[in-house]
């Protein structure tokens, strides 16, 4: 698996996007750039079917600029395909051949299930999900790509993109009732007719496409929320009908000023909303998690053949990936410190399950990334990098869980409301003691030298717990033993040992 960057082109209904990403062994993805052009090429295809001078220009003249974009950033090769609009204009090759001419750059047509496996590749790889389906919207098609155990099973392409719905329903601004009732009988038809089925109990709908993007970027908006990457919110069926009502009421004019909608997608966010509302009621979806990853990333992992990983794996992966950005992250300590919060952690509570050690670990391997920043606020700085990182893998919750560990393992008064809603009161307990141990743990290894046998155990004697560890100052044994019974009523004793 090649590390050197790829370019990856992708010529939508709506827009045209260029990323160039580098994939290392383990499958980790990093963005070097990244480029957008909205070309509106499903709104041209109105006149006829065919792709006008003007609209032919203005792609090839974004391909120039991908095209650049790719050479400065050092991509060694660039994949370029077109979805829907393309695929549909009477005139594509005209359009492939001026491209091929002018920026030597060769474009492939992909079909509807292409797009959808694609989508499909790039959606689950980082997204908690055993079995569902993805919904990639476009601006002139959405792909449905069914999986289960993680693996494609069934796909369709549905004429449902959002500037599709948008042009062909939408004609007042803002709309009329009958208009936007007229869109949602459409996209319940389309659904029949390819006899898309309703989700399953245990399956679970994931949305991608940058009209869903954007719906989570507006529904953020509207709420304080602790996380600002969009990859993993989760958008309820009740919010997304709250949003139509918002979307579908506002003219131009005023759409364009909503927080959070990008301004050139005012046109078809409404045709977009419309479509994801209908959409998630029809599968029987009461939620979407959204991914940030999907067509582009996808095209990614299929040319290099990466395997989707199980979530677990990509959690460690992007972990490994995000630590190794630090000087100030050292693998031994690192090492140490997971292996005495984990060993304190099993004789505290031998019932912990295998995902509050996984959470422990990961808090106790991640903590020195916040003292690049500075040491003396390293717990919150490092708590901050968590919910801020391209992390694959985790949920929302996970990522808030861990996050409030490490930042309250370094001040016992911080509050889980701080990550609402994400955490509530049922929350306070656990976080309270993965912290107080890895508060502990971290004392520990601080007086440890490298290279030297754990020498942390410790030993429960009724209501009391004996800690034999290298800490040998009363004062700060005193603070830690006073914060251990506070978390887990016990009494601490500390017995210093060299």
């Amino acid at each position: 698996m090649a590390e050197q960057p790829l370019a990856i082109v992708d010529l939508g209904s709506n827009s045209g996007r260029v990323v160039v990403l580098r994939i290392d062994p383990a499958g980790h993805l990093e963005v070097l750039a990244d480029a957008r052009s909205p070309l509106r090429l499903a709104r041209d295809m109105s006149n006829g079917g065919r792709l006008s001078s003007e609209a032919i220009q203005r792609t090839v003249d974004a391909l120039r600029d991908f095209q650049a974009i790719a050479v400065g950033t050092g991509a060694r090769k660039t994949i370029a395909v077109a979805t829907s609009a393309i695929r549909e204009s009477k005139n594509a090759d005209e359009l492939l051949q001026r491209i091929l001419v002018q920026s030597g750059l060769a474009v492939r047509i992909i079909d509807g299930e292409e797009e959808a496996r694609y989508a499909f590749l790039g959606a689950i790889y980082g997204i908690q999900a055993e079995h569902g389906m993805v919904m990639d919207m476009g601006g002139g098609s959405m792909e449905l790509s069914r999986f289960r155990d993680r693996t494609l099973v069934d796909s369709w392409s549905l004429p449902l993109g959002a500037l599709r719905l948008s042009d062909r329903f939408l004609e007042t601004d803002p709309p009329s009732e009958s208009e936007v009732d007229e869109a949602r009988r459409y996209v319940q038809r389309q659904f029949d007719e390819y006899e898309v089925p309703q989700l399953e109990a245990d399956e679970q709908l994931v949305g991608t496409g940058g009209t869903i993007r954007n719906l989570a970027k507006v529904d953020r908006q509207t709420r304080t929320y602790p996380i600002p990457r969009l990859h993993g919110y989760v958008l309820t069926r009740g919010r997304v009908q709250d949003l139509a009502k918002l979307l579908v009421a506002r003219p131009m004019a005023r759409r364009k000023a909503i927080a959070g909608l990008n301004a050139d997608r005012a046109d078809s966010i409404v045709g977009g909303v419309l479509g994801a509302e209908t959409a998630m009621g029809v599968l029987g979806a009461g939620a979407m998690t959204v991914t940030g990853q999907g067509l582009r990333e996808g095209l990614v992992y299929d040319a290099v053949g990466a395997a989707s990983p199980t979530p677990e794996r990509a959690r460690e992966v992007s972990l490994a990936a995000l630590v190794h950005r630090f000087r100030s992250w050292d693998t031994g300590r690192a090492d140490r410190r997971a292996r005495i919060a984990v060993r304190l952690m099993e004789a505290l509570e031998p019932d912990a399950g295998p995902k509050l050690k996984e959470r422990l670990s990961q808090a106790a391997t991640i903590l020195d990334i916040g003292r690049s920043i500075d040491y003396y606020r390293r717990y919150e700085h490092t708590a901050d990098i968590l919910t801020e990182s391209d992390l694959a893998g985790f949920s929302h919750r996970k990522l808030a869980l861990l996050a409030a560990v490490v930042r309250q393992a370094g001040d016992e008064t911080m509050k889980v409301g701080l990550y609402r809603p994400l955490l509530g009161p049922d929350d306070r307990r656990s976080v309270a003691r993965l912290a107080t141990v890895l508060a502990i743990a971290d004392e520990i290894e601080r007086r440890v030298a490298p290279g030297k046998a754990l020498p942390a155990h410790c030993e429960e004697r009724k209501q009391e717990v004996v800690l034999h560890a290298p800490l040998f100052d009363g004062y700060r044994q005193g603070l830690l033993e006073a914060r251990f019974g506070r978390a887990f009523g016990k009494r601490l004793v500390f017995e210093p040992q060299a």
